[in-house]
């Protein structure tokens, strides 16, 4: 296992400004927010300039890149033409992980079955693992629903977060059960009733979450995810979690 951290812990810079400030942070390694509504790279510049997008993913101030986030908003076919390119883009920048968001609740369970499928398959055609998001609010923020899910779709993996399971009226779940499908964390402190706290004033058990973690052998990245929230030294709590978790490797 090793520590990396998002770009989408500066959502506000754009993208040289939030490697930058990784470099500065001390962190080796970087996870990519591909995001059609965010300020760094998007899904659709991808597939418009993809020479351009493989040229911005190789140069990032000497950090890894390990996983990209990617969230497409386009519809139809030009959903699935964007995911192909991002996919091309992990096999040309040797990333081996996508994470992806699950569709919202009420989604008919079949359809999203369907529309998994089809991502998995785009992804092995290039070697990439697709690994869907445990998220409050969406399909995918139950843990039972995520185990079908990956049962289902044969080579489906797991981007476990688990503030998205100590959160809300269901906190508490029991998340083991799912260290099987991971090929990425994310990581932050979160209390039932407050998404992201301070660093240790939360209920995430990280020590304990290693342990899991190394019993099946899982030897990717522990992500960062930390938002910038007023009030609180955003560069302090960056410093804190990697130091917290590089301690427990």
């Amino acid at each position: 296992m090793f520590v990396a951290a998002s770009t989408e812990c500066f959502p506000d810079l754009p993208l040289d400004a939030a490697l930058q400030r990784l470099v500065d942070l001390e962190y080796s390694r970087v996870e990519i927010d591909i995001h059609e509504d965010g300020k760094h790279l998007k899904p659709s510049e991808v597939l418009a300039d993809f020479d351009r997008a493989v040229d911005l993913c190789r140069h990032t101030l000497r950090l890894t890149p390990v996983a990209y986030s990617v969230d497409v908003t386009a519809t139809g076919e030009a959903y699935y033409e964007q995911f192909a390119a991002v996919c091309r883009l992990a096999k040309a920048t040797k990333v081996v992980c996508l994470a992806i968001p699950s569709t919202d609740l009420g989604t008919p369970f079949n359809e999203e079955v369907e529309r998994l499928r089809k991502l998995v398959s785009l992804a092995s055609i290039e070697g990439v693992v697709v690994g869907l998001k445990t998220e409050y609010g969406r399909v995918s923020g139950d843990p039972d629903t995520v185990g079908v899910l990956c049962e289902n779709v044969k080579g489906l993996a797991l981007a476990l977060d688990p503030s998205h399971l100590a959160y809300g009226e269901k906190a508490g779940g029991s998340y083991e059960s799912l260290l099987k499908y991971t090929s990425h964390v994310h990581l932050r402190d979160t209390k039932k009733d407050e998404f992201q706290v301070r660093v240790g004033q939360g209920d995430i058990e990280y020590g304990r979450l290693v342990t899991l973690l190394c019993k099946h052998k899982y030897s990717r990245a522990l992500s960062v995810h930390l938002k910038p929230v007023e009030g609180v030294d955003h560069t302090g709590e960056m410093r804190k979690l990697r130091l917290l978790l590089e301690s427990l490797l």
